[in-house]
């Protein structure tokens, strides 16, 4: 099924159990997006602050979320004490 498909069951409120496994494949698929863009951002040599405003979070949320799971073959800039 195509994301739109799933969007599109995931706002049909007339059978909750399929919406609500709509809504956790579309919850996978925007972290597996999310991951990407955050990638990209790196390779770019964004920082980890710019990701964070871009994503709407702390610098600190960012981070958590995303360095461990990031390509560790993608050079990140260390902070600067």
């Amino acid at each position: 099924m195509e994301s739109s498909q799933v969007a599109e069951v995931a706002a049909d409120i007339t059978d909750p159990r399929a919406g609500l496994r709509a809504v956790a494949s579309l919850r996978v698929l925007a972290d597996t997006l999310e991951l990407r863009q955050v990638e990209a951002a790196l390779r770019a040599g964004m920082t980890w602050q710019e990701i964070a405003d871009a994503l709407g979070v702390s610098r600190q949320a960012a981070h958590k979320k995303h360095s461990k799971r990031v390509d560790p073959s993608i050079p990140m800039a260390r902070r600067k004490s």
